[in-house]
């Protein structure tokens, strides 16, 4: 029981043994003032009786009609006349009068009075005495009604008590519920500060409670802080704080194996020239200056468009990324012209070589550095300051404006694609493909499950990645989330495994979504509380108030929340604690090659750390290698998921 409904029990136990205690003690007094009055009725009675009695000269007939005359006339049960022997000359006597009062209360409170009694003379002459009783079940009324009127009297004032009492109650457990929320907040990772109670008792606590609170906070933030240094030293380039050759190409896998993105991109190579040379003529501070620079310059871009990758493949390379298409070139000159002014300050014969290809993102990276690596080696030949730039490569599978991705054979506009997947969404053409994420013990945590449309009536479920960019154009996402979820909750409710799905975040800007994403998971309760909603790292940095606002609006109905292809983005996350989340998930560029890299596993020890300090659980993607997987295990991850798990869950 709690300790609130203790206390309320407490006040209405004392109102109501206060309002007994008040009408036993007012009927006891009243039932004493009745007695007492009709005493002394019976005694003056009998006295005036006896006066009248003494006039009438021992007359019987006249002593006999006086009698009868006040016997009529009171309420009396008994008037008696008593000779000097003591014997009864005259008697009237009356039936008891009934009481309208009940027969317990008139039980429980006798009224016990004796005759009143009197000498009756005449002159100097004894005759004898009279003895007069009167009625007892008219106090027996009147003590009833007194008792009643006390007894709703002392109830109204009871009852205005018990208000009075739950209202202050009231007020003190706001304050507790307050801190009780503030508890269970901070169970949840999220470190919130309440109001300090008006109650002296209870802002002690309030205040313990938030000073608590904010200690933790400032935990997290170092632990935060920590994490960044274990970042840098994993994953980059000393001396320029860009990503390492190791670091940029697990980045660069991951950028390309994803869904959503264009379907083309650009990635950009520099190199400079004679970089030992250059060290032996100008010196080592002066050509760390020059690679500072370059850097610089490089790391703009990243810092200005979200999803550009960049690296330090080596001494003198470096590589930008670009998640447009028919921007690498033009990057490239660009940045040509940004060093060709900026760099000769530093020292003369300074030569830069650039290169820019324009691929379609389904080629492997191979192919990407390959394309690149031909290119700058053409720019190499030339002198000075110098880019190639390689016309795009088109593949057979491309078509639409901007070279769109589709199903191959298909080549049409966008205003065709649109109808193809309006026409998708219309008539339910879809599947989710299912990808275990497995524990230690090889339990299946949950499925991965992206969503295929059949674009054509009978024909192939094509992947995400070949419609998503043109559903992202044309802002339909939001419908196809819909129509993910609706697939998802169907399969759970047919065979009651947990099952994830991705929301893209140009979702969360369509100002309905999260009503009618709420009412289709309201739909199906039991199949909800299975179901997960993931979102890019992107999402939560850009725009984690709609984030917030999912959480809020779909976790009460049992969806669990999480973040994928989390990385170094996770820090941009200034409110991480308060997101709401269930799970995050950590992108192959962070957990690939963790076996042999003691700095990116400390990294990955220290993510896992920080993340559980917030109740969440930790899995890695896009695992492929066993011997990385058992080095995930031992940085105790609660799952993964990739190639890794299809295979062993395939075997089983």
């Amino acid at each position: 029981m709690s300790l609130m409904r203790q206390i309320g029990l407490l006040v209405i136990g004392l109102v109501l043994a206060s309002l007994l205690g008040s009408v036993a003690v007012s009927t006891a007094s009243v039932r004493l003032l009745l007695q007492t009055e009709l005493q002394m009725k019976n005694s003056d009675n009998a006295q005036a009786l006896a006066l009248v009695l003494s006039q009438q000269q021992g007359d019987p007939v006249l002593m006999d009609l006086q009698m009868s005359a006040l016997f009529d006339t009171g309420y009396y049960q008994s008037v008696t006349l008593r000779g000097a022997d003591g014997k009864p000359k005259v008697e009237r006597h009356g039936p008891p009068a009934l009481s309208h009062a009940p027969a317990w209360f008139v039980a429980l409170t006798p009224i016990v009075v004796q005759p009143g009694v009197a000498q009756v003379s005449n002159g100097w002459n004894a005759i004898g005495s009279v003895e007069v009783s009167s009625q007892s079940a008219y106090a027996h009324d009147e003590l009833w009604r007194c008792v009643t009127r006390i007894a709703l009297i002392l109830a109204c004032v009871g009852g205005l008590a018990g208000l009075a009492a739950f209202s202050v109650l009231r007020r003190i457990r706001r304050p507790l519920d307050d801190v009780v929320a503030q508890a269970h907040a901070v169970v949840e990772g999220n470190f919130k500060v309440v109001p300090e109670s008006e109650v002296p008792e209870l802002r002690g606590l309030t205040q313990a409670m938030n000073a608590m609170v904010q200690r933790l906070g400032g935990m997290f933030e170092a632990q935060a802080e920590q994490l960044h240094v274990l970042r840098i030293q994993a994953h980059c380039d000393p001396l320029t704080g860009m990503s390492t050759r190791k670091h940029f190409m697990a980045e660069l896998s991951s950028a390309l194996g994803r869904d959503e993105g264009p379907a083309r991109a650009g990635l950009v190579l520099l190199r400079l020239r004679d970089l030992v040379g250059l060290n032996q003529r100008l010196g080592r501070p002066a050509v760390d200056e020059i690679l500072l620079t370059i850097a610089k310059a490089v790391k703009a871009y990243p810092d200005r468009v979200r999803g550009c990758l960049a690296g330090r493949l080596n001494g003198a390379d470096f590589a930008l990324w670009l998640p447009a298409p028919d921007v690498a070139g033009e990057t490239a000159h660009a940045l040509n012209e940004a060093l060709r002014a900026s760099l000769p300050a530093i020292g003369n014969g300074i030569q830069l070589a650039l290169s820019a290809v324009d691929l379609p993102r389904h080629q492997a990276v191979g192919q990407w550095f390959g394309a690149a690596d031909a290119a700058l080696a053409q720019a190499e030949s030339l002198a000075g300051f110098a880019v190639v730039v390689s016309p795009p490569v088109i593949s057979a599978a491309e078509s639409g404006p901007a070279g769109l991705a589709g199903p191959a054979g298909m080549a049409q506009g966008e205003q065709a694609w649109r109808a193809q997947i309006l026409a998708a969404l219309k008539d339910r053409r879809g599947r989710l493909v299912a990808y275990p994420v497995l524990d230690k013990a090889g339990h299946l945590a949950h499925q991965e499950c992206p969503l295929q449309l059949q674009l054509e009536q009978g024909g192939a479920f094509e992947p995400a990645a070949r419609w998503l960019p043109l559903a992202q154009r044309s802002r339909l996402t939001a419908e196809v989330d819909l129509l993910a979820v609706a697939l998802a909750l169907e399969a759970i409710a047919a065979d009651d495994l947990p099952r994830c799905v991705n929301i893209a975040p140009a979702s969360l800007l369509d100002g309905g979504f999260v009503a009618r994403l709420r009412e289709s998971v309201f739909q199906s309760p039991q199949a909800a509380r299975k179901l997960g909603l993931e979102l890019a790292e992107g999402a939560a940095v850009a725009h984690f108030d709609l984030l917030l606002e999912m959480g809020r609006q779909l976790r009460p109905l049992g969806v669990k929340l999480g973040l994928e292809h989390v990385g170094a983005g996770l820090a941009e996350v200034d409110r991480l604690y308060q997101a709401g989340l269930d799970y995050v998930k950590l992108d192959v560029a962070v957990v690939s090659g963790v076996s042999g890299d003691a700095a990116r596993a400390a990294f990955v020890r220290g993510m896992v750390v920080m993340l559980r300090s917030l109740a969440l659980k930790v899995y890695a993607e896009g695992v492929s290698d066993a011997m990385d997987v058992q080095a995930l295990w031992d940085c105790e991850l609660d799952g993964v998921t990739g190639p890794w798990a299809t295979g062993r869950a395939a075997a089983r």
